[in-house]
This record gives C-alpha cells, sequence and structure tokens, in this order.
C-alpha cells in the first residue's frame, strides 16, 4: 500500500476515532465522517457500561439457547428480548447467531480469536488515554463477577473456557466477598476477580477526548451521513454523503449498527443487526460496590463513573427505527436496588438518567476487521457487540496496519468480512 494515503473514516465512535490517531501514526491523512458529535449521547460509545473486559470471549449465543428462544419473544422485559414485530426481519440473522453457538467447539473458537483482540486491553487504553490528556478516566484495577452460589460459576460454559484460553482470576468465598463488598446483597455467595481488565470512568467524555486528539494530531472532522462509496476501475475515488462527496483513496467503514447500508453498497451485504441495550445511572448514590461488578443472576454490569452509578445491560432484538421500551431500562434499576439494599427505594427522578443505544453485532460474536470483497481500498471495522470499547484499541491498530499493507498484529482470519458472503 502506499504511504500517505488520504484515509476517510466513517464514524466517529471509539472504533473510528482510535483508528484515526493509529493511522496518522501511519503517516496517513486521515477525514473523520459522522453527522454527531464524538461521544455524544446518540453514540454507542457514550452509553457503553465501562467495562474494559479483556476477559468477554464468550459470544452471546451458546449451546442450547434454541431453547430460550420461546421464553425470549413472550417476555419482553427479559435479559434478552425479541419484538415480534421484528421477528421476520431478524429471523436470517438470529437462524446464523443459534447455529453459531450450536457446539461448545464453536464458541471456544470465538473465544480464542477474541482473546487474540482483546488481550491487554486495558493497557492499551492507557496509554492513548495519556496520550489524549486524559489519563484519569482509564483504571486498571479489576472487575468483579458475583454469583449466587458456587455451582453458578461451576456450571458456566463460559468460564471453563476462559481459563482454556489464559484468564487467570482470584476466586472468593461469601466472607471473603463481604470483606471486599459488605454492601451487596448477601444472596451472593460466590464471586471471581479478574484482576487483568480495567475500566473507563467517562467513556462519552473519552471518545470525545481521543476525538480531539486526533484532531489536534491532524484529522478533519467532516459533520455529515455517509451513504455510499464511489468506484472506479476497483479503486476507492471518493464517499458518498448527503452533502457532497469526499475524495480520498482508502475508506474504513466504522459506523457501528448503521454500517450494513454502506457494506452493501459495495457488494457486501453482511448480517449485521444491533443489539439494543440500555442504562441508567443514579447520580449521587447512597450506597453501591467499591469495585466494577457483573451479577450473574441480572446480566447487569454495574460501574460507578463520573456522572454516577451505572448499571447496563441486556439486549433487544427490535431494529433501528423502532421507539425504546423504556421498562427495560426500569428493570435495570430495580436489579440496582436489588443488589444493594442500602440505596433508597425513593430515589428522586432527577437523580435517575436512562439511556438506550444500539450495539453493532454479527451473530457469531466476533467483529468484521478486514477488506471489502471489491477493493482493498476500504477496511471494515464494526460488528463488536458487547465488546466495541474495550476492543476499539487493538482494532484501531489493525485498522492502521490494513490501511498500510502490514502484516496485522494478530490473525485476522475469525473476523474476515467474506465469513458470511
Amino acid at each position: 500500500m502506499p504511504a500517505g494515503r488520504h484515509v476517510a473514516i466513517i464514524g466517529a465512535g471509539a472504533i473510528g476515532v482510535i483508528s484515526a490517531i493509529e493511522a496518522l501514526r501511519e503517516g496517513h491523512r486521515v477525514t473523520l465522517i459522522d453527522p454527531g458529535e464524538p461521544g455524544g449521547e446518540q453514540a454507542a460509545s457514550y452509553g457503553n457500561a465501562g467495562w474494559l473486559s479483556s476477559h468477554s470471549v464468550i459470544p452471546p449465543a451458546e449451546p442450547g439457547i434454541w431453547k430460550k428462544v420461546p421464553g425470549y419473544l413472550m417476555d419482553p422485559l427479559g435479559p434478552l428480548a425479541i419484538r415480534w414485530s421484528y421477528l421476520p426481519k431478524a429471523l436470517p440473522w438470529l437462524v446464523k447467531y443459534l447455529l453459531s453457538g450450536w457446539t461448545a467447539a464453536r464458541v471456544e473458537t470465538t473465544a480464542f480469536a477474541l482473546r487474540d483482540l482483546l488481550k491487554d486491553a486495558p493497557l492499551l487504553h492507557r496509554k492513548l488515554a495519556e496520550e489524549a490528556g486524559v489519563p484519569e478516566l482509564i483504571e486498571r484495577n479489576g472487575v468483579m463477577h458475583v454469583f449466587p452460589s458456587r455451582g453458578n460459576f461451576d456450571n458456566d460454559l463460559g468460564w471453563r473456557l476462559r481459563r482454556k484460553v489464559g484468564v487467570q482470576w482470584l476466586e472468593l468465598n461469601a466472607d471473603e466477598m463481604r470483606q471486599r463488598e459488605p454492601e451487596l446483597h448477601p444472596r451472593y455467595t460466590f464471586g471471581v476477580v479478574v484482576e487483568e481488565a480495567g475500566r473507563c470512568r467517562d467513556p462519552g467524555a473519552y471518545v470525545a477526548a481521543l476525538a480531539n486528539h486526533a484532531i489536534a494530531s491532524g484529522a478533519k472532522h467532516v459533520r455529515a451521513k455517509a451513504t455510499g462509496l464511489k468506484l472506479n476501475g476497483g479503486k476507492l475515488v471518493a464517499v458518498i454523503t448527503e452533502t457532497g462527496e469526499i475524495a480520498c483513496d482508502a475508506a474504513v467503514i466504522a459506523a457501528g449498527a448503521r454500517s450494513r447500508q454502506l457494506t452493501a453498497s459495495v457488494g457486501d451485504p453482511l448480517p449485521l443487526e444491533t443489539e439494543r441495550g440500555y442504562h441508567v445511572v443514579i447520580e449521587n448514590p447512597e450506597s453501591g460496590p467499591r469495585s466494577s461488578m457483573m451479577a450473574s443472576d441480572a446480566k447487569m454490569v454495574v460501574n460507578w463513573t463520573n456522572k454516577g452509578l451505572r448499571a447496563a445491560g441486556t439486549v433487544e432484538i427490535a431494529g433501528l427505527e423502532a421507539a425504546p421500551n423504556w421498562k427495560r431500562a426500569e428493570i435495570l434499576r430495580s436489579h440496582l436496588l436489588s443488589m444493594f439494599p442500602k440505596l433508597p427505594k425513593d430515589i428522586p427522578a432527577s437523580r435517575i438518567k436512562s439511556w438506550f443505544g444500539h450495539r453493532p453485532s454479527m451473530p457469531d460474536g466476533r467483529p468484521c476487521i478486514g477488506y471489502a470483497r471489491a477493493s482493498r481500498d476500504i477496511v471494515y471495522a464494526f460488528g463488536h457487540g458487547h465488546v466495541g470499547l474495550v476492543g476499539s484499541a487493538r482494532t484501531g491498530r489493525l485498522v492502521a496496519q490494513l490501511l498500510s499493507g502490514k502484516a496485522p498484529e494478530i490473525p485476522l482470519a475469525p473476523f474476515a468480512p467474506d465469513r458470511f458472503l
């Protein structure tokens, strides 16, 4: 690949802005294209749980999950809900989703691939935060998983696979948990601490700082919505936006859940779906955890942020256009109050903030990172699902390596976009 290319990066979320930083480091000229404010409330990065969980290597679909699909359809407030009205459109994606986790061997393949992508992520993010002048936003102090019983942990395929791919952790009995987390509900009697993991104190502010760093380093930000790409004889010549064409000789599609239209425009109809997620934040809470944690029974991450105590999680399959179901955010709040009994039940509504957004997800839990079939001038970097923030640091490095024609630092075959084509 020629040096000093003009790279148009479509999407100014975590992956887009880090790709911009790394592409600039490689000597390329960069234009960021996004109609929104980097790190703004419209972005998936903004609403992220804030975990830098380098051990999040297990895809959402596991063996036997097909048995739960009827329940997902019947319960609009469960940890995974599917809206009936959207089912016909989502069905092809859901079939691929179920098949990807049909056997333990398939899940293991994904676990090894994601481990390569996520390993050392807290350290990579810390270095980026230091460059951007916000080192205080990244903390590398471990995260805790809590379980009602040891059996809930022992019977979990995910933890057996984490051990297999090299993740290590510290196990805690009930007394040890009480010493670390005295305000946690006593129904939790077993826990594990993954000490390699970390957290982001404010994902929105972090992405905004990274974008500012990219711009200060020479990137240009164009506020426009990209609608397609223009090729001439297999060579990229421009990104098409609603306000006109932007001439370039390379492009990165990192538009999150809205990447599907762009890949289809160059002949790659990829099965990208949105796993709609919610969070609630309690400002100035009277109680809470000392560390970041995930409750196995609630399928929910609880994390301290600069804006307050954030609870995030759940998946809703309902597409990009449907209105949010705010009862799902209320469920998160109820779980949070249940986990920490000292939190008052009558917290004023003015102190509770709810958010809703779109995770970009591929059926097998692995992102698309690689070249478009139509041209190696186009690099895909989207579909990270539940590991967008944590996976963005290495993904940005990989994007820059692909743009420069260098050997990628990890094997990219598991993330090849054409695995679904």
